[in-house]
């Protein structure tokens, strides 16, 4: 008889391996909308059949919770219940003695005193009091609130041209987030649930290159004139939509060409400029004007709110941060934001033959580092000093850098710029580091032990992020905290009658996405500002819907060219869907929008 056996996956080890799957599945692509006392419920009986006994706060605890939690769902609860959930919740999250129990009462702590009020609401109404709108979660996911599975019914249809229209009903920029939006509207996709998730954003870049011109309807003149300070995604888009309402608008740009970040902060490779030149003057061509190399101060502004009927500032963050080490100043020491920014202006500086550092972890980082190996740069290492799992930076840029041979030195901090006799970088200096603890939601690192490495180059870019110029606007009284405008939740400055603000200057760095949304939320309160109530509106009808059976398809993804042929040009890299793959992609949606919003709660937001 063997002593010992092969282990071997059973039959219901597999089933039970697949539920998990599915369960992770649904997880993954669960919108914020559910009821928070039913949504905690579940995870709570979850975590109860989870319960490996030994400890009575965890296997009586989490029994005891599910049986309250029954109560309020089934109208048996009284405002006492709830008081016994907060108290059970706490006890079991302070005595368990493992994760399994202590976390689950955590949840359930942080369910019933962030949701009290609806608590309440199941025990007083005997039904849900959540507030909940926009729940297809491709929608609720998108800061712009873009119609999502409305455009890709249009693309599936061949209509691509509408597709386009009803894009720019919510976002007057479709190109620009065809090819670089972080397109945070796909990690809820409950197409999810079945393989993949969508290819939102492939789709809308297919739409956009495969669609006729037009123009869009614009209101009758209103006889109002509003100044746009700074010619970025979130001033382009407040331009966009006032004209649209038949207001006036001048833009004032600091620098040669529009765009903000988009030409000054995103490589051509990623965003030819062409295409961007070309989307900004269709844009333009509403009727918008335009004063470049005109940099607008405080006191100009305040000749401009003078002068027209509102303003709105949108100068984004175009300063660098400082790492603040010694030997910062040396010649051949750079910020990322200097080095894109004379990519911006085609004054490229010549890294051939060079060994070239960059300091950060985000995206900016890795632009600047591939965008050394494209100047010439023999040797591109990227410092961090957490690990390649913390970089914010997308997955997909990560691994183009490493694809275009970046070195990725992770859990390393900067310590010293070294500095040759002459005054010139020669290397720098970094500590080791371990990994610990959560800090501010992610992973604090610390000195690890070991003695500090040199890593010898000629060149050190400064990538962590930018600043913001207010202290100018801050001088004339506009309200700035942390650097950054103070504005309402409608996008005014408190104080400052006819002055808005948004994009970065407003929020801080971000994504295009969010500027955007942050000029179409201006253009909207601006009207309202101005005496008026003029809507965007859908003006396209949308393909009715045909459920034919959606059956299992894996997601088609943008393949790339090759490393070793895009690193020695800036041409694009990404490559767009195919016919084929654009229209079998489309087909996946499961058209969540039906019945309005599908089964779900809310409608589709005709217009705004």
């Amino acid at each position: 008889m063997a002593r010992m056996h092969v282990m071997e996956q059973s039959e219901t080890q597999a089933i039970m391996s697949s539920m998990h799957e599915m369960l992770e599945k649904r997880l993954s692509v669960s919108s914020l909308a559910p009821c928070p006392v039913e949504f905690t419920a579940s995870y709570v009986a979850m975590c109860a059949t989870q319960s490996c006994g030994k400890c009575t706060p965890c296997r009586n605890g989490l029994r005891m919770l599910r049986h309250l939690f029954n109560d309020v769902l089934n109208n048996r609860a009284t405002m006492e219940t709830i008081d016994l959930i907060e108290s059970t919740a706490r006890t079991v999250y302070l005595s368990s003695d493992c994760a399994i129990g202590y976390e689950a009462g955590e949840v359930a702590l942080m369910a019933v005193r962030g949701f009290r009020d609806d608590f309440e609401h199941h025990v007083t109404k005997h039904a849900c009091g959540f507030s909940q709108h926009q729940t297809v979660p491709c929608v609720s996911g998108c800061p712009a609130g873009v119609d999502i599975p409305g455009y890709i019914a249009l693309v599936e249809a061949g209509r691509y041209t509408e597709a386009v229209r009803l894009i720019r009903k919510d976002n007057p920029l479709p190109l620009v987030c065809g090819l670089v939006c972080e397109h945070p509207c796909e990690m809820h996709c409950r197409r999810g649930m079945v393989d993949d998730p969508m290819n939102i954003r492939g789709l809308k870049r297919y739409a956009v290159e495969h669609a006729g011109d037009y123009r869009p309807n614009i209101k009758p003149a209103t006889g109002k004139r509003i100044a746009v300070i700074g010619g970025g995604p979130a001033g382009l888009s407040c331009a966009y939509y006032l004209t649209l309402m038949g207001h006036k608008v001048t833009i004032f740009e600091q620098r040669a060409h529009l765009g903000g970040m988009l030409r000054y902060g995103i490589p051509n490779y990623r965003l030819p400029r062409e295409q961007l030149e070309s989307e900004i003057q269709w844009i333009l061509d509403c009727g918008i004007e335009v004063e470049k190399n005109h940099s607008v101060d405080g006191e100009e502004m305040d000749r401009l709110r003078k002068e027209y009927d509102a303003v709105y500032l949108a100068i984004g963050a175009h300063a660098d941060k400082k790492l603040g080490l010694p030997g910062e100043d040396a010649e051949g020491v750079m910020s990322a934001v200097q080095l894109l920014r004379d990519m911006g202006d085609n004054n490229p500086p010549n890294f051939s033959g060079l060994t070239v550092t960059v300091v950060g972890g985000g995206n900016v980082a890795m632009d600047v580092a591939r965008t050394s190996v494209r100047l010439g740069a023999e040797r591109v290492i990227i410092a961090y000093r957490r690990r390649v799992a913390d970089m914010t930076a997308q997955d997909e840029e990560i691994a183009g850098a490493e694809a275009e041979r970046c070195e990725v030195m992770d859990l390393h901090a900067p310590k010293e710029v070294m500095v040759d006799e002459s005054g010139h970088v020669c290397g720098l200096k970094v500590e080791p580091q371990i990994i610990g603890g959560l800090k501010r939601g992610r992973p604090a690192p610390r000195a690890a032990q070991g003695g500090d490495v040199v890593i010898p180059c000629d060149r050190v870019i400064v990538a962590i992020g930018q600043d913001i110029d207010s202290a100018t606007f801050e001088e004339q009284g506009v309200p700035c905290k942390w650097g950054r405008i103070v504005t309402d939740p409608d996008g005014a400055v408190p104080g400052q009658d006819g002055l808005f603000s948004g994009g970065d200057c407003q929020s801080g760095p971000a994504t295009v996405i969010r500027a955007i949304h942050a000029g179409k939320v201006a253009a909207g309160n601006i009207d309202n500002y101005l005496g008026f109530n003029n809507k965007i509106e859908l003006d396209v009808e949308l393909p009715p819907v045909q459920f034919k059976g959606k059956i299992s398809c894996a997601r088609c993804e943008m393949r790339e060219r090759e490393a070793h042929e895009r690193i020695y040009d800036f041409d694009i890299v990404e490559n767009g869907l195919t016919d084929e793959e654009a229209h079998q992609e489309a087909s996946r949606c499961l058209r969540c929008d039906h019945f309005g919003f599908g089964a779900f709660r809310g409608g589709r937001i005709e217009q705004w």
